[in-house]
């Protein structure tokens, strides 16, 4: 008899998005007149930059001959693409990172969830809270985390990091002795951004006990703000002990064309071990590629009209950002996030649980918003909105909010 993966049954009811996508269904069954403006989850709306597309289509023409043909590609990625990658997100920041150091994915969620393949299970991993529910949902699938308390909303072994109004929505170093730390800055879903000094107490701390530190970049486009690091490649000794993770998601409209990468110094080692050799050997066995039409796609981010076009694209989103933190602040609420952040974290008015609020919105408003408390303990009391819809419903949205509080 096949048994199954029981730390899987472990995992209390559905995907947060899942469950948000669920609730709205249902409301729109029964409300099917109603309009909707989705803020809830982080999906763009706007179209790939024309360089991008132009890209593709040559790309595709050359799929259809046979000289330009391309079959399995590099399971690391392209070397054009992530040469490209090496060069405009890190060595003309005068950050040192080589292409050997890259490795294109189809998601900067997939790597997240996927780098525990190469950890032990014994490692005590350390989450902010309120933290992006994948961190958390993947390690308690390979069994790192122990038993979920559902009184308390925690995993019992994970050690979490509340990052509050009170400490700023940035996480604190943990008394304990942890291994495994993820960091997201510009954080999701909080928007709050670390500075050099923070970073770096978290870089030594990582070296001093040998822990390895997780960092989501995935949203650093949209750090405007001068003197905040967009890598924490930036930080002096980072190299031997950090892994970072990035996407062309939200930095270039790819939700759909999926494309992301991770970088792993070569000199980070952990039991005498390259990391960069073990997610190597990772990617190698589980993991096909990212088709040659998407890098070449990604590839053409960095040319002078697809930098230009994609800087437009953000510019679009911060405007957003700005008119929902605007406006929410006008409406009477505490607000969080929405500079150098495409999320908004709102704080609910006298005190209202997540959800109440998510769906206080969603039936009197038709906003969609994503409840704090999805997010982890820390995160109930606030609701998360997201910069990524279209200019007119985003200020649409915002009026509506405001009418009914």
């Amino acid at each position: 008899m096949a048994h199954i993966n029981t730390n899987f049954v472990k995992l209390p009811g559905s995907y947060l998005f899942s469950e948000i996508a669920r609730r709205v269904e249902a409301y729109t069954q029964e409300n099917p007149d109603k309009k909707l403006i989705k803020l809830g989850i982080g999906d763009v709306t706007r179209p790939l930059a024309p360089a991008v597309i132009q890209a593709m289509h040559k790309a595709v023409e050359e799929m259809g001959t046979v000289q330009g043909f391309h079959g399995y590609g590099p399971e690391q990625g392209y070397e054009f693409l992530r040469e490209a990658i090496a060069r405009h997100d890190y060595q003309d920041r005068g950050v040192d990172i080589a292409a050997g150091e890259i490795f294109v994915s189809d998601g900067a969620k997939s790597d997240c969830g996927n780098i525990v393949d190469i950890f032990s299970v014994d490692n005590v991993v350390a989450v902010c809270d309120p933290v992006y529910p994948v961190y958390v949902d993947t390690n308690a699938m390979s069994g790192r985390a122990g038993e979920y308390d559902v009184r308390a909303g925690k995993w019992t072994e994970l050690v979490y990091m509340p990052c509050t109004s009170e400490n700023q929505f940035t996480p604190e170093i943990p008394s304990k002795k942890v291994d495994l730390i993820y960091l997201c800055f510009p954080n999701n879903p909080t928007g709050a951004v670390a500075t050099r000094e923070q970073l770096k107490a978290w870089v030594d701390y990582a070296n001093r006990v040998g822990a390895v530190i997780l960092f989501d970049s995935a949203y650093e486009a949209f750090i405007t703000t001068p003197g905040i690091p967009h890598s924490i490649f930036e930080i002096e000794g980072a190299r031997s002990c950090a892994v970072e993770f990035r996407s062309f998601s939200k930095t270039a409209g790819f939700t759909g064309a999926r494309c992301a990468y991770t970088v792993i110094p070569k000199e980070l080692e952990r039991d005498g071990v390259s990391l960069n050799s073990l997610w190597n050997r990772r990617q190698c066995t589980k993991f096909n590629g990212v088709p040659y039409v998407t890098q070449r796609g990604a590839e053409a981010v960095y040319s002078p009209e697809g930098k230009r076009q994609v800087e437009e694209t953000l510019a679009f989103y911060r405007e957003n950002a700005r008119v929902i933190r605007e406006g929410l602040v006008a409406a009477g609420l505490t607000v969080s996030g929405g500079v150098d952040s495409p999320y908004i974290w709102a704080k609910t008015p006298d005190q209202m649980p997540s959800w109440d609020f998510f769906d206080r919105l969603l039936r009197q408003a038709n906003v969609v918003t994503t409840p704090g408390a999805g997010f982890g303990p820390s995160g109930e009391g606030y609701i998360r909105l997201t910069a990524f819809g279209g200019a007119e419903a985003t200020r649409e949205a915002v009026a509506r909010i405001r009418t009914i509080l």
